[in-house]
């Protein structure tokens, strides 16, 4: 019978071995548990709605001529029309229902306090296609969404209702203001339901036909070259997504055929074909609708890989520690066996050590994973989105049991290998050392090579990503965002006026201009360097454009002082000033790169250009500016062009950009308060400093590089104690050899040497091993790096000199040891 009591007690007769086991176990599993829980949420995870399997995403590829608007649920191909939509809620196809969506900025106003959040517009058939039940009162029905405009009405989020309303019932028919609209409130979604995008966290639901209250000065429920809506369906019962999808494309290609394609005007014939051709395309929903899956899944799939190394050389060591302790113990098991026990008796004896082991390391690994997790979540931005869970669920909890049924299985070699049916010599080697065979030697070898060449795959892979990040910190961004504060501002969604936004706007400015150590205050529609996009097609002056040309830019809104505060040199011309408003002559200024794909040179300012076409060239270019970033740190620099925000009737949002002569951390609660004294009602959006706004969006850089530095740090640590441990043992084991060796002459530099070399042998296979691991594992990662080869000379090089130094130090103690053996006491102990 297996005893656990014995087992453990075993192990505490070495509690410094043990404990060295035991953490190195910890480590791995812990890294491994961080990391999959993360991967289950994000990648794993299906939505928790009825039958989520049953659940298709749509998507329309082609040519979509007029306006397409996405967020993080898609990418343009991903997007419809809003009476597409109601056409294809109407046919007759192979599901239940049809359901639409779309995020929007909200600004939720209860009991005279006002939040700055983020709601979700959908269709009536949203929570009925998803087979939800509300938590409380009821949630939207198609009889909720049929004219637009006439429903104001609203769902909570479970999350929003506990927190803002304290999970109180009497919530159910009182009203919260949304972006200045009063709206009902009906019900509250179920627990733990947190929207079909994963990066956004919506705190309401509104009915989508309600979108035109919810964005001011918005129209397009009629236009079919509106492209905004997502949808995804529920398959009816038998049905699968091969008959859905020509179920649906029937009507879909018959509208496109019949209605849509007369309102096409200046396609070439090329591009009319291939709108004619439209079919809606359908893949798996049980995750919902999100950009994230596919940028997350590459980066933590090579997380999971780098902690299963990391486990693996722990592993390593656990099973070199067992053997060493069975070789050790062979006497005693030789005896066992030969009074009677049984070989399954003592094999299941020496796993249940391997087992007790994994088992602590299982528990301490637990702690592991929770700092793990914690170190993640600080290196996530604040305003991610990403409704996460930092803590072990229970799909973690059965991860971290498979782990450690794999880890205690590790001991099962060096429990068959001692049990082996040679009595007579271990008998006999009771007097001395444990007798070792080639097989032991070649598992501790093999074992301890193993770990040099995961540590070599895992020290380049850092190597690859610190490299990157160093690119991306040097990238030239065109702008000087050190002391400089940002923030931004929506009174639009507070039910303000166009005019009443403009008085709002300048008052705000002035009374920034004037804090104390305040240099320069400007502002833009557009934030810089946050992931925003904006764009449109333009005429310009002296650029033929065909019916396939290119003449899509990024453009951006902005006030006086804009490039001055961002130190964002003017090449030509002039900035835009406090006269060009509304009812002057419209201008812009425009970057390099709009200037050479437009062939305009730097002869730019002057030029007459467009926003559209087809109509007169009415704006003036009055200046050319030098590239700076838009949206991405790592994107190239698009053609840009700049408004002025003064010229747009209907602005209703600004960002602000605070120049500041100290520290900008410093301003930030003032311009809090500048905000609210002006309207304490209107939240201050995204306030921070424009420093850690641009890190924040390489936040996946710095995620990578930080966790793949420290684990190939702890492999290589793991990996050198394991080789200290194997070269220790294996002096101790050749004590009489060397004896015998000094005895006959050979001096102390030539035992050194005897121990160095096999150590070189064995770093040299695992590093030629590691690093042709390391090409695979590059070439992974390849699309995650910024500017470097996946098979970068100096990265290697540098990551074989530090494991080859690290390999070095750990046997040089016991070469040491070995050559300061004195051959007499050695001939006498054996």
């Amino acid at each position: 019978m297996i005893n656990l009591r014995l087992a453990s007690r075993s192990l505490l007769k070495t509690p410094l071995v043990t404990a060295a086991a035991v953490l190195s176990l910890a480590l791995g599993i812990g890294a491994n548990a961080a990391i999959f829980s993360l991967f289950e949420q994000m990648i794993l995870k299906p939505l928790p709605v009825m039958a989520p399997d049953q659940l298709v995403n749509l998507s329309a590829p082609g040519p979509k001529p007029g306006s397409q608007s996405s967020n993080n649920a898609g990418d343009t191909e991903s997007v419809f029309s809003y009476p597409m939509f109601r056409d294809l809620e109407g046919a007759e196809t192979a599901f239940t229902g049809i359901a639409g969506h779309r995020s929007f900025g909200a600004n939720l106003a209860y009991d005279g306090d006002t939040l700055s959040s983020e709601g979700m517009l959908v269709s009536g058939s949203y929570f009925e296609v998803l087979g939800l039940r509300p938590a409380l009162g009821r949630l939207f029905s198609r009889q909720d969404d049929h004219t637009p405009g006439a429903h104001p009405l609203v769902v909570l989020s479970h999350s929003y209702w506990r927190t803002r309303f304290n999970g109180e019932t009497s919530v159910e028919g009182e009203t919260l203001t949304v972006n200045g609209q009063p709206l009902t409130i009906i019900g509250v979604a179920p627990r733990g339901f947190t929207g079909t995008t994963l990066g956004q966290a919506p705190q309401i639901f509104v009915p989508i036909s309600m979108r035109d209250q919810m964005i001011p000065d918005w129209q397009g429920f009629d236009d079919r070259r509106s492209y905004w809506v997502y949808l995804f369906a529920r398959l009816k019962a038998g049905s699968n997504i091969d008959q859905a999808r020509a179920a649906i494309n029937g009507p879909y290609q018959g509208i496109i055929r019949d209605v849509e394609l007369p309102l096409q005007e200046g396609l070439s014939d090329r591009t009319l074909e291939r709108f004619k051709q439209k079919a809606i395309e359908l893949a798996p929903g049980q995750r919902g609708q999100s950009r994230l899956y596919e940028e997350v899944r590459a980066p933590l799939l090579l997380l999971l890989a780098v902690t299963a190394f990391v486990l693996l050389i722990a592993c390593a060591n656990i099973a070199n520690l067992l053997l060493v302790r069975a070789t050790n113990r062979a006497g005693e098991i030789a005896i066992r066996l030969s009074i009677g026990a049984q070989r399954h008796q003592v094999v299941g004896q020496l796993l249940a050590e391997s087992f007790v082991l994994a088992a602590f390391g299982g528990l301490l690994g637990f702690v592991v994973a929770r700092v793990t997790l914690r170190v993640m979540a600080s290196l996530l931005p604040a305003d991610s989105g990403l409704a996460l869970r930092f803590e072990l669920g229970a799909q973690v909890w059965l991860f971290l049991a498979v782990l450690w049924l794999v880890t205690g299985l590790v001991g099962l070699f060096p429990a068959l290998h001692s049990t082996r049916h040679d009595l007579v010599a271990s008998l006999k080697s009771q007097s001395g050392r444990g007798a070792v065979s080639r097989g032991a030697n070649r598992f501790r070898a093999s074992m301890v090579t193993l770990q040099i060449a995961l540590s070599m795959a895992l020290l380049i892979s850092a190597g690859l990503f610190t490299k990157s990040l160093l690119n991306v910190s040097r990238v030239d961004l065109g702008i000087e965002v050190e002391r400089v504060a940002t923030f931004g501002v929506s009174p639009e969604l507070n039910n303000y006026t166009p005019a009443e936004a403009r008085l709002f706007f300048e008052r705000l400015e002035d009374e920034v201009q004037a804090l104390p150590g305040v240099e320069s205050v400007a502002g833009s529609l557009v934030p810089l360097i946050a992931g925003s996009n904006w764009g449109s097609n333009v005429s310009v002056q002296g650029f033929d454009a065909g019916p396939d040309t290119d003449t899509h830019s990024n453009y951006n809104e902005i006030g006086p002082g804009f490039f001055q505060t961002l130190g964002i040199p003017l090449l030509a011309g002039r900035e835009v000033e406090r006269r060009d408003a509304i009812g002057e002559p419209k201008v812009a200024l425009v970057n390099e790169t709009f200037a050479r794909k437009y062939h305009l040179g730097r002869d730019a300012v002057g030029k007459r250009m467009q926003v559209g076409s087809g109509g007169e060239l009415d704006i003036e270019i009055i200046g050319l500016v030098q590239d700076a970033k838009y949206s991405e740190v790592k994107d190239a620099v698009p053609p840009l062009f700049y408004l002025p925000y003064r010229q747009n009737e209907s602005l209703g949002a600004i960002n602000y950009y605070v120049r500041t002569s100290g520290e900008p951390v410093d301003l930030l609660p003032v311009l809090r308060r500048t905000v609210a004294e002006l309207d304490a009602n209107l939240p201050v959006e995204n306030l921070r400093t424009l420093a850690l706004q641009v890190r924040e969006n390489v936040f996946l850089d710095r995620m990578l590089t930080t966790l793949s530095a420290a684990f190939a740090i702890l492999a290589t640590i793991l990996a050198a104690v394991g080789l200290y441990g194997v070269m220790a043992y294996t002096v101790a084991q050749r004590t009489r050899e060397i004896g015998v060796r000094m005895a006959l002459g050979a001096d102390s530099g030539r035992v050194r040497q005897m121990i160095l070399r096999q150590v070189g042998w064995l770093t040299l296979v695992g590093v030629v091993v590691g690093a042709v691991g390391a090409l695979g594992l590059g070439k992974v990662a390849s699309s995650l790096l910024f500017e470097l080869e996946s098979h970068d000379v100096g990265v290697f090089v540098l990551s074989i000199v530090v494991l080859a130094s690290v390999a070095l130090i750990a046997g040089l103690v016991p070469a040491q040891r070995a050559s300061g053996i004195d051959p007499m006491r050695a001939l006498r102990d054996e």
